[in-house]
């Protein structure tokens, strides 16, 4: 259970039956886990996934792990100690030469109990595609705990996966199972551009001219979007898109507004922003599946500048 070498006790944390061993941040508290043996070989370093702290992994004990060890600790001195003192006063045979006889016994006590602990269960596990660490965190977006790169696009990429897996299964079921996940597939692609932008204007907030607003800009809307970060970050986040693929992405997220706050029925407001030749004000919009999967290719676009462009900033 433990090794003793000289004044030194090694105590082994075990981990979770999913193969994660808990570590908590000394510097905003917060507690992950990660897989010992994944991700970069040799490090003794971690950075915290929420606030980013990096330091010695020995700073990242938890304190049911503290707590633990320190119970183990005690267990093994007060059970060495009442060996000590058995073998100490072990009975001797009395001499029958003498007055006076002396016995003594050593009446020992319970051990002190070892606070055994569980590791709690989180939301979302991740294998960072940079250092292969496998890592589990409470929220979705986080620094890797071993080479501290954020998973902001790569849990975009694989929402964007899933966005696809839906529009692959609407091309085999009936027209109505077809409609209703073409555009789910739209409401989820923008939903998780959505959370990307925000978490990434959240990370870079420091290097931008207002943290406070930048850290709050929202992505459901992209003509706000574009101006707030051409604001306060200083670059176009349509810059590496076409104008036709600008359109269209704006066009989309217009549509994926009516699904969510109208049925996707078309109104004034759509016609106006949408730029939509075909709309007609009072009828359903119209989705299908080879724009929702071009809308993702353009999510790909986009992201990839956005995350390059905010890497530029000083």
């Amino acid at each position: 259970m433990f090794n003793i070498n000289g004044d030194r006790m090694t105590i082994p944390m075990q981990p979770d039956e999913d193969g994660y061993t808990g570590r908590e941040c000394p510097e905003c508290k917060a507690y992950f886990k990660i897989v010992f043996g994944t991700g970069l070989k040799g490090t003794t370093h971690c950075v915290c996934p929420y606030c980013g702290h990096k330091g010695d992994h020995n700073q990242f004990y938890t304190q049911d792990q503290i707590d633990y060890a320190i119970s183990v600790a005690k267990n093994y001195m007060v059970s060495e100690v009442q060996k000590m003192f058995k073998n100490a006063f072990k009975p001797k045979p009395s001499s029958r030469k003498g007055l006076i006889s002396i016995d003594f016994k050593v009446k020992t006590g319970s051990l002190p109990p070892i606070q055994f602990y569980r590791e709690a269960k989180l939301e979302t596990q991740v294998e960072c595609k940079q250092c292969t660490l496998k890592y589990a965190v409470y929220g979705v977006y986080a620094y890797c705990p071993d080479c501290g790169i954020h998973n902001s696009q790569q849990i975009l990429e694989k929402n964007l996966e899933l966005a696809q897996k839906e529009l692959d299964l609407a091309a085999n079921v009936d027209s109505e199972l077809s409609e209703y996940l073409t555009n789910d597939a739209l409401e989820n692609v923008v939903s998780t551009f959505d959370g990307f932008g925000r978490e990434v204007c959240r990370v870079f907030a420091d290097k931008s001219s207002n943290p406070k607003q930048a850290a709050d800009i929202r992505f459901q809307n992209l003509t706000g979007a574009q101006n707030n970060v051409q604001k306060h970050f200083g670059f176009d986040i349509a810059g590496s898109l076409t104008p036709d693929e600008w359109t269209a992405a704006i066009r989309d997220f217009q549509k994926r507004h009516l699904l969510a706050h109208s049925s996707g029925v078309i109104d004034a407001e759509y016609i106006k922003k949408a730029n939509d030749p075909s709309a007609v004000e009072g009828r359903k919009v119209t989705i299908s599946t080879d724009e929702v999967t071009a809308q993702i290719a353009i999510i790909r676009k986009l992201s990839a500048h956005i995350i390059a462009e905010m890497g530029k900033l000083p």
